[in-house]
């Protein structure tokens, strides 16, 4: 199971890699193209949008051969990207778009059906190591890729970077190959009314719903952890104020704070193992939001060092909360729903951030120390929230 933990953690290094550095070259490339900051901005919206047709995809990670879906997304994502190649004027954005939205919804189904996969391909005492390798080693790409990305770009234009970010999915595509993983039977097929195959998917996302919020076990962590990461959206204009209004510092210092948030991350990546082995999933999730309730309590402060350690605080809180989330589901989800109720619950965690970014926006012309402690103490209560009814035991996968 060693040689299935490592080839994970790899293919999280290099999909991590490649999709950072294709998200910000993607948005200089739009603006070199076509000099409009709100189309640059547009590309982020491309690749996070699919996220809300998470719990129809999850069923597609379900109804086929996993590990073959895997590997068939990654090696057409590889040849989409390769089709940026002739992108040189004004007129073809429209065509990175699609490649984004395409990246975005293969993002969605690989993160599915690694999830859905995992739990066969690993122990179930190690999931929470394995996870907690993943999440560091795609957070230490997001401090290294965008460097990278960008002075690649600088240098020799985007001709080169579309030619890594396409060669990196068929090299995770050769990881998922390697993968050793036990046979499994073939999931269910939903049927409707008469007996008919529900072809639709929508008995199929009824039961992933069902598996997600009817057990307490998932939907507690996750919904916690929805909590914590909503709300770090709700900051997001906060903390540019705190910074450039409130210290009067230029913008550049948020790379410092991405930086700091980024080593709390791997930090927390490399512990949370140790402690899902000693915790349960919903007192980890609780402790890393009261974690990020106290990084809010520090970035409300304005003083350089007092937000340094919000950042780390924040990166520390939100990956420990994330990863017990993504664990539960894992461990207290039947390995036939797995796809659906992973998709669904990224669905969950990520989904109140469209929403909260634009809020904490709008509300951040009362200041930025207000918005952090009213997030702050949204996080304490998160933090203390219990699902009423008793804990269900894990489903074997």
């Amino acid at each position: 199971m060693r040689r299935n933990a490592s080839l994970f953690v790899l293919i999280s290094l290099l999909s991590g890699l490649g999709s950072t550095a294709m998200t910000l070259v993607a948005r200089v490339w739009v603006l070199d193209l076509t000099g409009s900051v709100a189309l640059a901005a547009l590309t982020g919206l491309c690749i996070y949008a699919p996220t809300f047709a998470a719990p129809w995809l999850g069923t597609l990670v379900d109804r086929l051969p996993r590990r073959t879906l895997l590997i068939a997304v990654d090696v057409v994502l590889g040849l989409l990207i390769l089709g940026l190649l002739p992108a040189s004027s004004p007129g073809a954005v429209g065509l990175i778009f699609a490649v984004l939205v395409a990246r975005g919804l293969s993002y969605v189904l690989l993160d599915a059906g690694e999830s859905a996969i995992l739990p066969s391909a690993v122990p179930a005492t190690s999931l929470g190591d394995v996870n907690g390798w993943r999440s560091s080693a795609q957070e230490g790409m997001k401090i290294v890729a965008p460097l990278l990305g960008a002075g690649v770009y600088a240098w020799r234009g985007p001709i080169p970077v579309v030619l890594a970010c396409a060669a990196l999915p068929l090299l995770t595509a050769t990881c998922y190959a390697l993968l050793r993983l036990p046979r499994t039977p073939a999931a269910p097929v939903a049927h409707g009314a008469g007996g008919r195959v529900d072809w639709s998917g929508r008995g199929e996302v009824r039961a992933g719903l069902r598996a997600l919020f009817g057990n307490p076990a998932v939907r507690g962590p996750v919904l916690v952890a929805a909590a914590a990461i909503g709300l770090s959206g709700l900051v997001n204009a906060a903390l540019i104020g705190q910074v450039v209004h409130g210290l009067h510092l230029p913008a550049t210092r948020l790379g410092v704070l991405s930086t700091a948030q980024g080593v709390g991350s791997i930090v927390s990546g490399l512990l949370v193992g140790r402690l899902l082995a000693r915790l349960s999933p919903p007192a980890v999730a609780a402790l890393g939001t009261a974690i990020f309730a106290a990084a809010c309590v520090c970035s409300s402060i304005p003083w350089w060092p007092a937000l340094i350690a919000g950042g780390a605080l924040s990166g520390l809180g939100l990956v420990l909360a994330l990863i017990a989330g993504v664990t539960a589901v894992q461990t207290c989800t039947p390995g036939h729903l797995l796809g659906r109720v992973s998709a669904t619950s990224n669905t969950v965690m990520f989904g109140p951030v469209a929403v909260a970014i634009p809020l904490g926006s709008a509300l951040v012309g009362f200041g930025p120390t207000p918005l952090f402690l009213a997030a702050a103490a949204l996080a304490a209560a998160a933090a203390l929230y219990r699902p009423r009814s008793p804990a269900v035991q894990p489903s074997s996968v």
